[in-house]
């Protein structure tokens, strides 16, 4: 069921309001974001960071944050859409939403790192399933990012602008 017509999208630059729709949704998942030490930190680079949310009437029910490395390449930092919402077109119309800023922009190549798939964890086996779903392929699984869990680095080309 896709239910784009019921939300809207719009960009909101690190901020305070940007920080409190993350810890809402955050708070919202705590089988994807169990561990409070990273949830703060995901909740303060909300100040600083570029994000895309998304709304109804009445609520916000995504966010997605992201930052540029280089002119041709950025990263989705994190995801998080409102569990009554997952499985309704939440999560592609942000990443839709990226990718169109994101190209008319030059960027080239964009990044999400997520739990790897030697890890049993089946929600973040969605996860996956999701970003496959959305152009994005598994580049490499490495235990040094994140000490003791896999981190699986997917990445998606970007169109060059006509």
């Amino acid at each position: 069921m896709n239910d784009v017509a019921a939300f809207q999208t719009s960009k909101i630059t690190g901020s305070a309001e940007l920080a409190g729709i993350t810890a809402g949704l955050i708070g919202a998942l705590p089988s994807w974001f169990g561990i409070p030490q990273v949830n703060a930190e995901y909740v303060e680079s909300a100040n600083r960071l570029s994000g895309l949310v998304a709304r109804t009437d009445t609520e916000s029910i995504g966010v997605l944050l992201y930052q540029r490395h280089f002119a041709e390449a950025a990263e989705i930092h994190l995801m998080a859409v409102a569990p009554s919402w997952h499985r309704r077109g939440v999560g592609r119309a942000l990443v839709d939403e990226l990718v169109s800023e994101l190209t008319l922009d030059g960027c080239r190549l964009l990044q999400v790192k997520t739990l790897g798939a030697t890890h049993p964890d089946r929600g973040y086996a969605r996860t996956r399933a999701f970003y496959r779903s959305v152009e994005f392929v598994p580049l490499e699984e490495t235990n040094d990012l994140w000490p003791g869990t896999p981190c699986l680095i997917m990445v998606r080309r970007l169109a060059r602008p006509t």
